[in-house]
C-alpha cells in the first residue's frame, strides 16, 4: 500500500492521537487561516529562559504568549515577528526573564501578513527552566532519525523511540546529531528478510539526495510528520548539534561525491545544509559567528553542557596518521578546542557533559568497505596521531587544570555501550579515568559493534548491538536505544541507563561526583 502525506491526511492525524493538548496541538483545518505545520519546540533552556520555534504555511507573524501556569492566566504576549519565505516561514524567539526552576508554557498563533485581523489556532508547548537550586536534573541522548530508509511507518507505531523517551519527562534532550539522513532516500516500501514489508510515509523530496536548500529543509520537516516526535518537542527542549548526514555521508573538504549528487561542490550543499539545520531547530544563535553549533549550556549547578561541531572545522578525511598537529589533523580545531579549555575551566557546575556527536575509541572508517580512511578520532592501536592529538591535549589539560567529573556522551555508530577510559590500559596515560557512553540510533538502521582503539584504554563495560551478519535491521527490530542520564540533586550522584525503544533498562550505572 502507497501511503503518501498530504495536508489534510497531516492535520487528521496530528488531531487523532490523543496526546493532549500539550502534546499535540489542534490544528485549524480553515483554508482562510494561517497554519501551524509542523508543531513548536523549544530548545537551548537556561536558567532566566529559552529559544521557541515553529512554522507557518504561509507569509505570516508568530505571537507568542508565555506564562508559568497551564490556564495561561495573566499570560505574558510577546513583540511578534516575523515568519517569510526566506526563512521557510519558520520563526524562533528567545523568551528571556523567566524564573528558574519553572515550568513554562507557550501559546503559538500564526497572523496572516496580508490579514492581520486572521491568524491560527493556538499551539502550545512546554519547558522547564534550568534550576537556580540544586534540585534533580534528568535528560536522554541519542541520534540518528530516518537513516537507511527506515522513515515513517504507522504500522509500527511510527518513531516509537521518542514515545519511550517521553515518558521519563526529562528536562531536555540532546541530539547528537544525524538528525537527518539528506543523502538517504525513502521509498514507499522496503522488503523485510522475513517477508514482510515495511510501509514508508513518503514526501516527493525524499525520493533523492538532498541537493537543493528547500530539499535539506524537506528532509527535516519530514520528521516532524511523526505523531511521537511532535509530541515530544512540544513538551521536552532539545539541545541540537549535526554530524554527517545533515549534508552527506562522512563529509568534510575532501569529500568526492558519488554520481547521485548533481551539485559537485561539498562546501556549497555544506552551507546550504547548515542554512537548513538553523532554521529547523530552536538554537540560541551566536552574533559572533552566525551558524556556530558549537556552544555552553548552563543547567543549574549541577550541570553543564558542552556541545561540540566536529564537522564545520576538521581537515580533510584520511589516514589520519599525523605525528604533529596541524590542519590535517584538525578535528574541531583550534578556535573551538581554545573554546572548550576556556569553558570546561569556568565551569563550576558538578558535572561537566562533553556531547562529542562521534565517539573517541571507536573506529569509524571513511571508506568502510574497504576499511581505509579515518572518519571519526581513532586511527588505530598506538600513540595519539592525527586527529587523536587533539583528545590527548584536552585529557592531559582536564588532568593538569584539576577540571573534575567529566562525561562524554556520543552516538553514531548505531549501538549502544558503555567504555570506561583508564591510563593503567592506555598508551596514552596523560590523563584522570572518565565515562564514554554510546546510544542510538533513535530510528535508523543498526551496526556495530566497531573495532575499539587501545590509545587512550578503553574498557567495554557494556554493549547491546545486532548479532553478525544482521545489521540494519528495521527499527521494529528493537535494536533503537536512547541514553537516559539523572542527576540527584541533593548528593549530586550522577544514574546513567541505557535503554532501549521500548524502554527496557539495559544497562545503568551511578558515579559519585569528585569533590574539589
Amino acid at each position: 500500500m502507497t501511503i503518501k502525506i498530504s495536508r489534510r491526511r497531516f492535520l487528521s492525524t496530528a488531531t487523532a492521537t490523543g496526546a493532549g493538548l500539550i502534546a499535540m496541538p489542534y490544528l485549524s483545518r480553515a483554508a482562510d487561516r494561517p497554519l501551524v505545520t509542523h508543531g513548536v519546540q523549544s530548545g537551548d533552556v537556561s536558567v532566566d529562559g529559552g529559544v521557541v520555534w515553529s512554522r507557518a504555511d504561509r507569509p505570516s507573524q508568530m505571537m507568542v504568549e508565555v506564562s508559568t501556569t497551564e490556564s495561561f492566566a495573566n499570560a505574558r504576549a510577546l513583540p511578534p515577528i516575523a515568519a517569510l519565505p526566506e526563512s521557510d516561514f519558520t520563526a524562533k524567539m528567545l523568551l528571556e526573564n523567566l524564573p528558574g526552576g519553572q515550568d513554562i508554557f507557550y501559546r503559538v498563533r500564526f497572523r496572516d501578513l496580508s490579514h492581520p485581523d486572521v491568524s491560527s489556532e493556538p499551539v502550545v508547548g512546554r519547558f522547564r527552566t534550568a534550576p537556580a537550586d540544586r534540585r534533580d536534573v534528568s535528560f536522554v541522548w541519542g541520534g540518528d532519525v530516518a537513516g537507511q530508509g527506515w522513515g515513517i511507518n504507522p504500522d509500527d507505531g511510527g518513531m516509537v523511540t521518542y514515545a519511550a523517551m517521553h515518558k521519563h519527562r526529562p528536562d531536555f534532550l540532546i541530539h547528537s546529531g544525524d538528525t537527518i539522513y539528506a543523502d538517504g532516500i525513502i521509498k514507499e516500501e522496503v522488503k523485510l528478510a522475513d517477508g514482510k514489508t515495511w510501509k514508508n510515509i513518503t514526501i516527493p523530496e525524499k525520493a533523492k539526495v538532498a541537493e537543493t536548500l528547500d530539499e535539506y529543509r524537506a528532509a527535516h520537516k519530514y520528521n516532524f510528520l511523526d505523531n511521537n516526535v511532535r509530541a515530544f518537542n512540544a513538551d521536552v527542549p532539545i539541545f541540537v548539534q549535526w554530524d554527517d548526514h545533515e549534508v552527506t555521508n562522512n563529509w568534510s573538504i575532501s569529500k568526492q561525491l558519488p554520481d547521485t549528487y548533481k551539485v559537485r561542490d561539498i562546501s556549497l550543499l555544506a552551507a546550504r545544509a547548515s542554512r537548513a539545520f538553523h532554521e529547523m531547530y530552536p538554537m540560541r544563535e551566536s552574533i559572533v559567528e552566525p551558524g556556530r553549533v558549537y556552544r555552553t549550556l548552563n543547567y543549574g549547578p549541577h550541570l553543564d553542557v558542552f556541545m561540540l561541531d566536529e564537522r564545520s572545522y576538521r581537515g580533510g578525511n584520511g589516514p589520519n596518521q599525523q605525528t604533529t598537529y596541524g590542519p590535517d589533523a584538525y578535528f574541531i580545531g583550534p578556535d573551538q578546542f581554545a573554546w572548550l579549555k576556556r569553558a570546561l575551566l569556568n565551569s563550576r557546575a558538578t558535572w561537566k557533559v562533553i556531547a562529542s556527536d562521534m565517539p573517541l575509541s571507536l573506529i569509524v572508517y571513511d571508506d568502510a568497505a574497504n576499511k581505509k580512511g579515518s572518519e571519526a578520532f581513532a586511527q588505530g592501536d598506538g600513540p595519539p596521531r592525527g586527529r587523536e592529538l587533539e583528545i590527548a591535549d584536552i585529557l592531559r589539560f582536564i588532568k593538569t587544570s584539576g577540571v573534575t567529573n567529566t562525561v562524554w556522551l556520543t552516538a553514531d555508530v548505531h549501538y549502544t555501550a558503555a567504555h570506561y577510559y583508564s591510563p593503567d590500559k592506555a598508551q596514552f596515560q596523560e590523563f584522570e579515568p572518565f565515562w564514554e557512553f554510546v546510544s542510538g540510533p533513535f530510528h535508523a538502521g543498526t551496526f556495530g559493534p566497531n573495532e575499539l582503539d587501545n590509545t587512550f584504554g578503553p574498557e567495554v563495560k557494556f554493549v547491546k548491538a545486532p548479532d553478525a551478519g544482521k545489521e540494519n535491521l528495521p527499527p521494529s527490530a528493537g535494536y533503537q536505544f536512547f541514553g537516559h542520564v539523572q542527576i540527584e540533586g541533593k548528593t549530586g550522584r550522577m544514574t546513567v541507563t541505557l535503554r532501549d525503544r521500548a524502554d527496557v533498562a539495559l544497562w545503568s550505572t551511578t558515579l559519585d561526583p569528585k569533590l574539589g
